[in-house]
């Protein structure tokens, strides 16, 4: 890796795993190393297997956790490993599902 890539990291792009564990997805971030390897991570749809992968502000990360699948926009990149609410400002859930339509019921 050249000097200009490792002086943009942290500013401009993040290793996946690092921003796995600054978000609190995992205890370890040696965990979280080990789900992006097992290829169970896709970042905006391409999976990857890559810990090392460089996640940006506005990628969608797919992840399964804890028997369901988590869809989260990223919304910043982390300075450091915070508390929860610190943790989860640096993300917002997407919905994947549309709301449920009404059964329709009711009368007009």
């Amino acid at each position: 890796m050249s000097g200009t890539d490792a002086g943009a990291e942290d500013r401009v792009w993040q290793r996946l795993d690092k921003w796995l564990w600054c978000a609190r997805f995992m205890k370890a971030r040696a965990d979280c190393a080990r789900l992006v390897a097992g290829g169970l991570v896709r970042i905006n749809r391409q999976v990857t297997d890559k810990p090392h992968a460089r996640l940006r502000p506005g990628d969608v990360l797919t992840l399964p956790l804890h028997g369901d699948v988590r869809v989260v926009r990223v919304l910043s990149l982390a300075t450091r490993r915070g508390p929860a609410p610190e943790a989860q400002a640096l993300y917002e859930d997407v919905d994947a599902a549309p709301a449920p339509a009404s059964s329709g019921g009711g009368t007009a």
